[in-house]
């Protein structure tokens, strides 16, 4: 049997939208389809104002110029994330800091992120790993006692809540991946929310989203020509990607019940094992509805992880280990960080081993996985 880590799911939607964006005759940016989903997305998490975006990767690049980040400034973020999460801040010019992870919920550790606030802190990105919230109302706490702007890398965390509030919309600006691997899709593609009520600030990252004009008023009517006013990129992605998402969204229930059955099939299979003291199962606090981007275990060693990926391999599993710590990384290097700052941090990288998840996953798949992982660590 094979089964591959990851498979986008499709509704049968997909093409019939696209025919139909194409049909418009506007394939373009912010045509029929961007509009659907910035407002089907802005009325499912109540959300103040969403914007479609090219990726993640990007909308948190918006986020970092709508912040005003710059040289001379700090900004708190995980080392155990993408690169996507430093990246915009490094483009701004500004520092930065890399905080370590809690052990049981692999996200920013809030007591490390308390030591590391400086005079030049300006802002903490925390990211929602696996679509498990970080404790939020400490983190907006932290933040508004040092004056501090959030933005929340909650690429993995579409319709995952803290406290019933859906994850991207509580700090100051949330950002959402719909890349291939993620649970709702596009190929490429992501999000912004904005989520002052500030007029001025939906204004700024309209602006900053259509290459630095004020092209979105002058498409709404609002003035009779536009013009290059603000520094900004070209983050807008095809209608036809927004055609694509949009049937996506339009599955979202169903989506989330598919991933849902396979997440609890892992974990009620996977207990003895950790039970036994062998694996560590993924943990969600109770503040946290999960939307079940990822099922992952976490090893003893290093060791028992690479072997178990390799015999997986063997057996037509792809299992995959997940990021490589970002201050061990050259350009973590480079910025004067060094292996055994973030102890917790290089262990879960060293250890944490990804299973196949998505949601036209079988049980029979699953079981095969179970049977497989159980075979080789009970010997």
């Amino acid at each position: 049997m094979q089964v591959p880590f990851n498979i986008p799911y499709t509704t049968g939607n997909e093409l019939k939208y696209i025919e139909d964006c194409i049909n418009t005759g506007k394939i373009c940016g912010d045509g029929k389809y961007t509009k659907l989903v910035n407002k089907y997305l802005e009325e499912t998490l109540f959300a103040n104002k969403i914007l479609l975006t090219t990726s993640c990767t990007h909308a948190l690049e918006m986020a970092a110029i709508q912040m005003g980040l710059k040289e001379g400034d700090e900004v708190i973020c995980p080392a155990y994330t993408f690169v996507s999460t430093a990246n915009p801040i490094l483009l701004r010019g500004a520092k930065v800091i890399f905080a370590e992870i809690d052990e049981k919920t692999l996200n920013i550790d809030l007591d490390d992120v308390e030591r590391k606030i400086t005079n030049k802190t300006k802002a903490i990105f925390p990211v929602h790993y696996a679509g498990v919230s970080c404790d939020m109302d400490s983190l907006m706490d932290i933040a508004k006692k040092n004056n501090i702007m959030v933005c929340e890398d909650a690429a993995q965390a579409l319709y995952s809540t803290y406290k019933n509030r859906y994850l991207g919309t509580i700090g100051d600006y949330g950002c959402f991946s719909f890349h291939e691997t993620k649970n709702y899709v596009c190929g490429e593609g992501g999000a912004i929310s904005i989520n002052s009520a500030d007029a001025l600030a939906v204004e700024k990252a309209e602006i900053i989203r259509e290459k630095g004009t004020d092209r979105s008023k002058f498409y709404r009517g609002q003035v009779d020509k536009y013009t290059w006013v603000d520094i900004g990129s070209s983050y807008l992605p095809s209608d036809m990607l927004a055609a694509f998402l949009y049937a996506q969204l339009e599955a979202k229930n169903e989506i989330f019940e598919r991933r849902e059955r396979v997440y609890n099939r892992y974990y009620e299979g996977l207990k003895e094992l950790q039970d036994k003291g062998i694996i560590r199962l993924p943990i969600i606090p109770d503040f946290c509805k999960s939307n079940y981007h990822m099922f992952y275990i976490l090893c003893e060693s290093e060791k028992q992880r690479d072997y178990l990926m390799a015999n997986l391999k063997q057996a037509g599993i792809t299992a995959v280990f997940h990021y490589l710590p970002l201050h061990t990384a050259p350009v973590g290097e480079k910025m004067g960080y060094k292996k055994g700052q973030l102890p917790i941090t290089e262990k879960i990288g060293a250890t944490l081993l990804r299973l196949p998840m998505y949601a036209d996953l079988t049980d029979e798949q699953v079981d095969y996985v179970i049977s497989n992982i159980k075979n080789l660590l009970l010997k």
